[in-house]
């Protein structure tokens, strides 16, 4: 099989391990494949792809979409290393307000499956990535909302320390404030 799907503490967010073919000039791989997927419990239809170039210490998010308009994402890194975070937002989870964390990188070949629900950001470890995002609903500015990525009550446990935010990302409220 071209997948190894890992189920992680918030059980609904899965680490998705593609399988590389290597030789002399480099290696293959399939990132996505919906057969596969489905059968391994993602029946996600992704119906947008974004991609995103990011510079070393650049910290994104945490981000989400307020109901109707929820994305759910599979997160991949093409080149650089990331550590990817999904935080529950969805307030009748036994983990609701848990966060996990994976590191991602073009060397891994690891992807995160978040379902809909999750707040999402990442932070840069190499000196500079492309993180590409397959996800199911359409961008929609009134839905976008956050949750300031240092907030104590989730307590991340992002492994910089100073981060380069964006301006909006340096304003978002904190998640006891938040409203999915």
């Amino acid at each position: 099989m071209p997948f190894t799907f890992k189920k992680l503490k918030i059980l609904d967010v899965v680490l998705v391990e593609a399988k590389s073919f290597e030789d002399k000039r480099g290696y293959f791989l399939e990132n996505y494949n919906e057969l596969i997927f489905r059968e391994n419990g993602i029946s996600t239809k992704f119906i947008q792809e974004n991609f995103s170039y990011s510079k070393k210490n650049v910290l994104r998010g945490l981000h989400f979409q307020k109901n109707p308009h929820a994305q759910a994402k599979l997160v991949t890194v093409f080149s650089g290393k990331i550590f990817d975070v999904a935080v529950d937002l969805r307030k009748n989870s036994s983990t609701y307000g848990k966060w996990v964390g994976e590191i991602l990188s073009d060397q891994n070949h690891k992807s995160l499956y978040i379902p809909e629900g999750f707040a999402h950001g990442f932070c840069v470890l190499s000196e500079e990535a492309l993180v590409f995002y397959k996800i199911n609903q359409e961008y929609s500015p009134e839905h976008q909302s956050g949750i300031i990525w240092n907030d104590s009550e989730l307590n991340i446990s992002w492994p910089i320390s100073q981060p380069i935010l964006s301006e909006q990302d340096q304003i978002l409220p904190l998640f006891k404030n938040t409203v999915y």
